[in-house]
C-alpha cells in the first residue's frame, strides 16, 4: 500500500479559505490564531505564527499549505484514499503497525496463495469507508448535525476495530484460547478496546486528540463503544453519544443487522485476493443510505428496491465461508497450528510490562506483551532448537511439508448440536467405536478430529433482512420493513446450518480407507445425513440404512420416465431395505464359506 503526501488542490484550498473567513479570523490575536492552528493539526505553523507575532489576517496566506498534512494511501481495493492527520497519529504507532504481521485470513493463506493480505490494510480500508458513509449521510441530510468530531471518532473506530486480533486472526480467539483457557469469555473485540487504551496511553494520543478538537472522555468512550457494542440492556446503553445520534453506532460494527463497513471492506478485499467474485457493491449502498427515525431512535436505511441486493450481500458472505473461510484443508491446518501452539504455550516467553514474562495464552492479560504476539510465533517455534518445543515443531514441520490430517467425510444434522470441545472429544471416541464389520485397521479416538462448522447469514438462525429498515421514493422519511415473502419465493427458508467434519491423523492408505468406513458407520448410528461420497467409500454400508436407501430409490424413480409408466413398478419389483440387508448378508456368508 503506497503512502504519499497529498498535493494541494484548488477546491481543497478554497474550502479551507471559506472556513477561515467564516470564523471572522481578521479579529483574532496571536493566541486565538494559534488555538485555531492547533485544532487543525498544524502545530508546526502555530510555532511559526507565535514566534513572528502573526495574527488572524495572516491565515489566508497559509491556504496553499493546508493540504500537505493530509496523506494519501494507494490501496488496491479503494484506490487513492485520503486520511486526516489525526488518523495518521494512530496508524504510526507500534500497536497499529503490529497488524502488518497478522494475516487477515489466518490459515486460509496456506490454501489460497493469493490470500496474503494482512489486518493492517483491512483496518485502513474500514477507517476510510467509515468516513465515506458518515460523510455521505452528512451531505444528504445536514439536519443530522454530524460534526467534525463525529466523523473523526467513527473513522478512528474503523481503524482500531481489529487491534485485538491475535496470531492467525480468528484461529486465536476461536480455537486456541478456548483450548488453553476453557471458560474464558475472551474475544478479540475485548482485546481491541484494551489495546486501544494502551495505544492512547503509551503514545500520548489524548493530547493529540484534544488538539484536533475531540472532547475527552466522551469521544474516547464513543470510539470504544463502536467496537464492542452496547455495554448494558438499558433503553440507551451508550455514553459517547446521545440517542439522537444512534445511527452512528451502525457504521463500523452494526449489531442490529450486520450491514457495516467492516463487511464492505473484507468482502471486497478478500474476494480480490482469493480470486472469488464479489456480488456486492458498497458504492451503490452509499448512494441510497439515509437516516430515518423509528420509535425515537435513528437508524440507517436504504431504498426498498435494494432489498434483493442485500440478500445477495449475505449470500456472498455465506459463499465466502463455504468456499474459503471454512475450507476443509484450511480448517485442519488451523487445527494443527492450534495443537502446536498448545504444546508450545508453556515454553514461549514474552516480556510484558514491568519486565514480567508471559506465555502465548497469558499475553492477552498484558497489552505490552500482546503487542509482541503476531504470526511470527509460527516461525519462532518452527526454527527453534529447544528440546521442549520438539513436539510443536514436528507438527508445524508437517504443515510446511503438507503432511496434513485428511478429511474422511462431511455430514449434516437436522437439529442443532452441541459443539463444545468436550462434545467433540466425545464424538471422536464414538467414531473410534464405530468400527464396521470386515474392517481390519484398528483406530482409536486419538486418531480422529471432529469439527463442527457453523454456517449462517450472520445472525444465526435469524434472517438479517428482517432487521433492516427501508424507505420508499415517495416518502424517504418513513422507515418500513420488507419481509421475505414480499421479495421472492426463491429465497432460503433456513438461514443457518451446521457441517460436521471428521479428520484422520493417520496418513497411510490403509488407515485412511478404514477411517472413511468408520465415519460412514458413525453417520448411520447417529442418524446424520448420508455423506456425499458415501456410496463410493462404503458401498457395502450405505444400503443398510433404510431411509438413505429409500430416498435414493425415490429420486431414481422420479428421474426415470420408464419407471413411472403404468404397471412398471409391478413388472420390476423394488427391493426394500430389508431385501437389501438379506442380500448383503447372503453375499457375506458366501464369501466367508
Amino acid at each position: 500500500m503506497e503512502r504519499a503526501i497529498k498535493r494541494p488542490r484548488e477546491d481543497d484550498c478554497a474550502d479551507r479559505e471559506r472556513q477561515v473567513t467564516d470564523a471572522d479570523y481578521r479579529r483574532w490575536g496571536v493566541a486565538e490564531t494559534g488555538a485555531f492552528l492547533r485544532g487543525e493539526g498544524l502545530q508546526q505553523w502555530e510555532q511559526t505564527f507565535t514566534e513572528h507575532g502573526i495574527t488572524g489576517p495572516g491565515l489566508p496566506y497559509l491556504t496553499e499549505t493546508w493540504c500537505v498534512c493530509v496523506q494519501v494511501f494507494n490501496d488496491p481495493i479503494h484506490g487513492h484514499i485520503e486520511l486526516h492527520p489525526l488518523l495518521l497519529s494512530f496508524i504510526d504507532t507500534p500497536q497499529f503497525q503490529r497488524l502488518r504481521q497478522i494475516k487477515q485470513l489466518g490459515g486460509v493463506y496456506l490454501v489460497f496463495p493469493g490470500a496474503s493480505h494482512n489486518r493492517f490494510e483491512h483496518s485502513i480500508g474500514v477507517g476510510y469507508l467509515a468516513g465515506c458513509l458518515v460523510q455521505a449521510l452528512n451531505e444528504r441530510q445536514p439536519e443530522l448535525l454530524i460534526t467534525k468530531q463525529d466523523v473523526l471518532c467513527v473513522q478512528i473506530a474503523g481503524l482500531c476495530h481489529d487491534l485485538g486480533h491475535g496470531p492467525f486472526s480468528h484461529m486465536f480467539d476461536g480455537m486456541f484460547i478456548p483450548k488453553v483457557r476453557p471458560g474464558e469469555k475472551w474475544k478479540h473485540e475485548i482485546a481491541s478496546v484494551q489495546m486501544f487504551d494502551h495505544m492512547v496511553k503509551v503514545n500520548g494520543l489524548e493530547e493529540v486528540m484534544v488538539r484536533h478538537g475531540l472532547t475527552l472522555p466522551d469521544d474516547l468512550n464513543f470510539i470504544k463503544e463502536q467496537i464492542t457494542g452496547p455495554l448494558n440492556n438499558s433503553s440507551w446503553p451508550y455514553k459517547g453519544r446521545p440517542m439522537e445520534k444512534s445511527f452512528l453506532y451502525e457504521i463500523v460494527a452494526n449489531k442490529r443487522n450486520g450491514i457495516d463497513v467492516d463487511k464492505w471492506d473484507y468482502f471486497a478485499r478478500d474476494c480480490y485476493h482469493l480470486g472469488i467474485q464479489n456480488n456486492f457493491d458498497y458504492r451503490r449502498f452509499l448512494k441510497f443510505a439515509r437516516v430515518c427515525e423509528v420509535r425515537g431512535k435513528k437508524h440507517i436505511c436504504t431504498r426498498d428496491k435494494e432489498v434483493g441486493n442485500l440478500y445477495d450481500l449475505f449470500y456472498t458472505r455465506n459463499c465466502l465461508h463455504r468456499r474459503a473461510y471454512q475450507h476443509k484443508v484450511g480448517n485442519i491446518i488451523e487445527t494443527m497450528i492450534t495443537e502446536a501452539f498448545v504444546k508450545a504455550d508453556p515454553h514461549i516467553q514474552i516480556q510484558g510490562s514491568s519486565g514480567r514474562i508471559f506465555t502465548i495464552s497469558s499475553a492477552i492479560d498484558d497489552m505490552e506483551a500482546y503487542t509482541k504476539l503476531t504470526d511470527h510465533i509460527f516461525e519462532q517455534i518452527l526454527y527453534s532448537s529447544a528440546p521442549e518445543l520438539s513436539e510443536a515443531r514436528a507438527i508445524l514441520h508437517n504443515i510446511v511439508c503438507r503432511r496434513l490430517y485428511k478429511c474422511v467425510g462431511q455430514t449434516t444434522t437436522e437439529t442443532h448440536v452441541d459443539s463444545s470441545p468436550e462434545k467433540l472429544l466425545d464424538w471422536a471416541k464414538e467414531v473410534a467405536c464405530s468400527k464396521p464389520s470386515g474392517t481390519d485397521a484398528n483406530l482409536i479416538a486419538e486418531d480422529f478430529v471432529v469439527s463442527v462448522i457453523h454456517m449462517d447469514y450472520g445472525m444465526k438462525e435469524k434472517n438479517p433482512i428482517n432487521s433492516v429498515y427501508f424507505y420508499c421514493k415517495k416518502d424517504p422519511t418513513i422507515a418500513i420493513k420488507i419481509r421475505k415473502n414480499q421479495v421472492s419465493k426463491l429465497l432460503p427458508e433456513c438461514f443457518a446450518e451446521q457441517l460436521i467434519r471428521v479428520y484422520c491423523k493417520k496418513m497411510d492408505d490403509k488407515s485412511l480407507e478404514a477411517a472413511k468406513k468408520y465415519f460412514v458407520q458413525w453417520c448411520m448410528d447417529r442418524n446424520f445425513t448420508k455423506p456425499q461420497d458415501g456410496d463410493v467409500i462404503a458401498p457395502e454400508l450405505t444400503p443398510l440404512k433404510q431411509d438413505w436407501h429409500t430416498l435414493d430409490e425415490d429420486s431414481e424413480l422420479d428421474d426415470n420416465a420408464e419407471d413411472n409408466r403404468p404397471g412398471a413398478r409391478e413388472a420390476t419389483p423394488r427391493k426394500t431395505g430389508h431385501n437389501v440387508k438379506v442380500d448383503l448378508f447372503q453375499a457375506q456368508e458366501e464369501r466367508r464359506l
